[in-house]
This record gives C-alpha cells, sequence and structure tokens, in this order.
C-alpha cells in the first residue's frame, strides 16, 4: 500500500493538467479493468458484469498554481488552481511545469525587512516565483497557463504514515485499486465502472459527464476529509488511523450510508461516521445530479493538513477503506 501511494503521489496532476497522474493510475488500473480516457481526461475502466452496475470514483488532480505572466524583472505572477492553502506559500519550493520542469521558490520578505505592522499577504495575485532568470529568458520557458505544483516527494514518515502533497486523492485511487485487488479472487455478478476523474479541486463536472456516460445504478465516490490535529474542531474532525469515514448527508443515498455502516460493523472494518448538513464537497455532488442521478455514498480517508504541502494520512485507513468496497460490491453482487 506505501509503494503504490507513493507511486501515485509522485506524478504531477494539477487541476486541467493531470497527464503525468493520469497515465500512472491508467498503468495500475490496466491490470484488473479495461482502460479508455475520455474527453474530459477522466481515466475510465470497466469490468464486465450481469449483475447491478456499480460506479466507483476518486479524483486524480491535485491542488496547485496557475503561471498568469512574468513582470519585467522575470518573476513569474501566479494564481490559484485549486483551493491551495497561501498562508503556507511563502518560501515553499515549487516546480513550474514549463517548456521544462523548471525549480523556483516563492517570493518572500525577509523578516529584517519587514515592518512590526506587515499583515501577511492575503491574495496569492500579489505573489510571485522566482526561477533565477530575467524577463526574457523567462518568457522562452514558461507561459501563461502552466501550472506550478509544490515541491515535495512522496515520504514515509514515522509510524508508518505518508506524507505528500497529492494525497488529496491519490489516496482515494490507491482505495479503489486496492479494492480491485481484493475482489480478483471473489465471485460476484456486479458491473463495475471506475472513474479517475480530473478537475474535481476546479468543480467537478468532470465526474458529472463521467456518470452520465456510464449509467450506473449505484455509485461510490471516495476522497480525503479531516484528520484530527491539535488546533482542528474536534467535532469536525476523525482520527488518524481509525478507520474509513463513512459519508451521512442529505445529498447521500441514505440506504446505501447505512447498509456501508451495517457491512462494516458485521465485518469489522474499521469505520467512522461524517454527518454533513448538505453538500458533502465531494464529486458525489456531482455524480448524484447527473443525468437522470445516481444514489451515491461517500467513504473518506482521514487527512491531516489538507491543501498543504505536508498532507499526511494512515495507509491502514486506505484499507479499511478498499475493504469496505469490496465488501460493498459483493454483498450487491450476491443479491
Amino acid at each position: 500500500m506505501k509503494d503504490l501511494l507513493l507511486q501515485l503521489c509522485a506524478a504531477s496532476g494539477v487541476s486541467g493538467a493531470e497527464k503525468a497522474a493520469a497515465q500512472t493510475a491508467a498503468s495500475a488500473l490496466g491490470a484488473f479493468a479495461q482502460v479508455h480516457t475520455d474527453a474530459s481526461g477522466n481515466v475510465i475502466g470497466e469490468i464486465e458484469g450481469s449483475g447491478p452496475h456499480i460506479l466507483l470514483d476518486a479524483h486524480i488532480d491535485q491542488i496547485g498554481m496557475v503561471v498568469t505572466g512574468v513582470d519585467a524583472e522575470g518573476f513569474l505572477r501566479i494564481d490559484k488552481c485549486g483551493g491551495i492553502d497561501i498562508r503556507t506559500l511563502a518560501g515553499h519550493e515549487v516546480t513550474v511545469w514549463g517548456t521544462e520542469p523548471l525549480y523556483g521558490v516563492v517570493c518572500s520578505t525577509p523578516p529584517h525587512l519587514s515592518k512590526a505592522d506587515d499583515q501577511s499577504i492575503t491574495d496569492i495575485t500579489d505573489m510571485a516565483i522566482d526561477i533565477g532568470l530575467a524577463a526574457e529568458a523567462a518568457r522562452e520557458k514558461v507561459h501563461p497557463g502552466d501550472r506550478v505544483t509544490l515541491r515535495r516527494e512522496p515520504r514515509e514518515l514515522l509510524g508508518g504514515l505518508v506524507s505528500s502533497p497529492s494525497l488529496d486523492d491519490r489516496a482515494g485511487v490507491a482505495a479503489i485499486l486496492r479494492c480491485l485487488e481484493l475482489l480478483r479472487e471473489q465471485r460476484h455478478s456486479c458491473r463495475i465502472t471506475i472513474v479517475f476523474s480530473t478537475q474535481e479541486e476546479v468543480g467537478g463536472g468532470s465526474a458529472g459527464c463521467a456518470s452520465f456516460a456510464a449509467g450506473a445504478e449505484a455509485g461510490i465516490a471516495v476522497d480525503v476529509s479531516f484528520a484530527m490535529t491539535p488546533d482542528a474542531p474536534r467535532h469536525k474532525c476523525a482520527d488518524l488511523g481509525k478507520g474509513t469515514m463513512i459519508g451521512i448527508a442529505p445529498t447521500l443515498n441514505a440506504a446505501m450510508s447505512r447498509q456501508l455502516e451495517k457491512i462494516a460493523r458485521e465485518q469489522d472494518i474499521p469505520y467512522q461516521l461524517e454527518v454533513m448538513n448538505g453538500k458533502t464537497g465531494t464529486n458525489a455532488d456531482e455524480i448524484a445530479a447527473a443525468g437522470v442521478g445516481t444514489r451515491m455514498g461517500v467513504l473518506s480517508i482521514p487527512l491531516r493538513y489538507m491543501h498543504m504541502g505536508i498532507e499526511v494520512i494512515d495507509p491502514q485507513d486506505v484499507e479499511s477503506t478498499a475493504r469496505l468496497l469490496a465488501a460493498y460490491i459483493l454483498e450487491r453482487g450476491r443479491a
């Protein structure tokens, strides 16, 4: 599981420019399903079956930045591509995906030159990236629209935890791949469509397109959600290492949520409940409303430091998510 996570997270895939990440995921998915890519760049896998048609979704894109221009001094002007946390950006190392991958640093004012009443930057368009080149040379290598990723190698922490900027949602991709591995030797009648979807971090419309094309009768979106840290509100967070988070929300199918909870309890799969008062903020919202609609559930993997360069998960939670996905499919396929 750790090797799979590190492999998936190593590939770049900012929203709208997911090609490298999609190729990595498609290669892994090809061991289990017939794979193709649709017009939105979604990686689609199909496993034939005569029983219920189930859709499994996890998004392949990650948060990042986009170059908006090169100024007269050669600094790159930037904006968000997804909901990146700008509080953590000053002084950060980045990779600029220009004509070639370029090392850069986010500009930061030294404390010696800061005034006591200086406020933190609250608008990313006031920030810039230094790649070490003057304007003319920079413009030869970088163009408006080029993406920027936080430069962090996926790492294993003490205690078996894993850290990477792109665990949201490569951890969900890993959970679905592990689910398919668990199902490989099991007999069931389900037809399964797997969607590793693009552009979730900028609105999620691609998942709705894939869902419309698939026409599945039920689906589960696999994403990440908040894990407890010392500064986080306890009632909004789950515990790292204590199992997958089963979503309960008005936009989700209540019977599916309770069925997932029942299966987890009966099969001793670690789980936690995540109660939401409206939309889930995942692709389930788009998929549920696409076409004639799809009954949806959500499983989330607890994650610390969301939308920062140091996201952290426990691979055991990915495993429990995969086990519950597989158990749900087996139950539906035997009905």
